[in-house]
């Protein structure tokens, strides 16, 4: 199966295509960009799909990243990746940023479960609990740092993401996390088909809201 994956969920713009029979990724692009995903995502997977040399006809299933991450950047991805699908005819398939790093952190420490935290500013954090298959053990979900130490205290696994010093009483999480692509692209073909389409998984609401203090009153006109 050859799969196009894409993320926009946090700093980087990545996108690749990979073929799960031969376990190969055939291309790859990785920007830190930042902001401005929107600008930059076609560009990424153009390039992506040269270094492949395939069309994009070619491509059997779409994967994106859903989140937890950046609202905006989530929101492009999303929507790129259904229409996409819908384009080719092929299924698109959600990833969260949790499993991500747990799937890119178990292909190469296996035989422990894993646990996944973003720094979610604010004294939070986004948290989830994986099995040392990869399977969730519960739900991903936004803690405060202490009751996310609470959940930790009697885990016997790896703890991993831009929170884990921030678990261990440290001030400052270890920067900003980065998404591996290919593990984005071997999560998605690894599911059965007829997955949900992708939704974004925010777990928490958007930092801009609208400044209702300075609103005018509306005045009818004679």
């Amino acid at each position: 199966m050859i799969v196009l994956a894409l993320d926009t969920s946090g700093v980087d713009c990545s996108a690749c295509v990979y073929d799960s029979a031969s376990d190969r990724v055939l291309g790859e692009v990785c920007e830190m960009i930042g902001k401005g995903h929107a600008e930059r995502l076609m560009a990424v997977i153009d390039g992506a799909l040269q270094q492949a040399q395939l069309p994009l006809q070619k491509v059997e299933r779409i994967a994106v990243t859903i989140g937890p991450g950046s609202f905006t950047g989530i929101r492009v991805g999303v929507a790129a990746a259904r229409g996409f699908a819908l384009s080719l005819g092929v299924e698109a398939v959600g990833i969260t940023t949790l499993e991500t790093l747990a799937l890119h952190h178990l292909l190469t420490n296996p035989g422990r479960p894993v646990a996944v935290g973003l720094d979610a500013k604010r004294g939070e954090a986004y948290l989830q609990t994986f099995a040392a298959d990869g399977s969730p053990l519960a739900e991903a979900t936004l803690l405060s740092l202490n009751d996310a130490r609470g959940v930790l205290s009697g885990f016997d696994g790896a703890v991993i993401g831009s929170a884990a010093p921030l678990f261990a009483g440290e001030e400052i999480g270890s920067g900003p996390d980065h998404f591996p692509i290919a593990s984005v692209a071997r999560s998605a073909a690894r599911k059965p088909a007829g997955q949900p389409k992708p939704a974004p998984l925010y777990l928490r609401g958007p930092d801009a809201r609208p400044q209702t203090g300075f609103a005018l009153a509306r005045q009818d006109v004679a």
